[in-house]
């Protein structure tokens, strides 16, 4: 394991409240689990510079563990949250992610998985703003239902 992803699976378990609402998908998204705090799965790839699934939903308040998969062989981000956390990264001040669970970065051809809880209901979008990722398409969004 490398020390990033060391660090992601640190982060996993903080549920980070506000801004960051992101969620599962029931079905081909992702699946329920049978306990209530055993975390939903959700898996998103990464093809083409587009994510697929592009739209997910996932309950409020249950901790959702999405593995994002890169076929592409470039690098890319995954970033969740309001449009106050896109307008931030939308600069590019952070050339790497890794330290929350909402902000993670997916090397080329790699898998990264990061453990959320949404305590916001609401729509919220997940982007890679790498330089021109954006504008090519990569943007999603995840439901977060009450």
């Amino acid at each position: 394991m490398n020390l990033r992803a060391g660090l992601v699976r640190g982060v996993l378990a903080i549920g980070l409240p506000l801004l960051l609402a992101p969620a599962v998908a029931v079905g081909a998204a992702g699946a329920l689990g049978t306990a209530p705090d055993e975390p939903l799965h959700v898996r998103i790839e990464i093809h083409h510079s587009r994510f697929i699934p592009a739209t997910f939903s996932v309950p409020l308040g249950r901790p959702v563990a999405i593995e994002l998969h890169n076929d592409d062989p470039i690098d890319h981000e995954w970033i969740v949250g309001d449009e106050a956390t896109h307008l931030r990264h939308a600069t590019g001040t952070e050339p790497h992610h890794g330290l929350r669970a909402t902000e993670v970065s997916i090397d080329a051809l790699g898998t990264v998985t990061t453990t959320v809880t949404f305590t916001t209901p609401g729509t919220f979008r997940y982007v890679c703003h790498l330089p021109g990722h954006e504008a090519y398409g990569m943007v999603g969004t995840v439901t977060v239902t009450p």
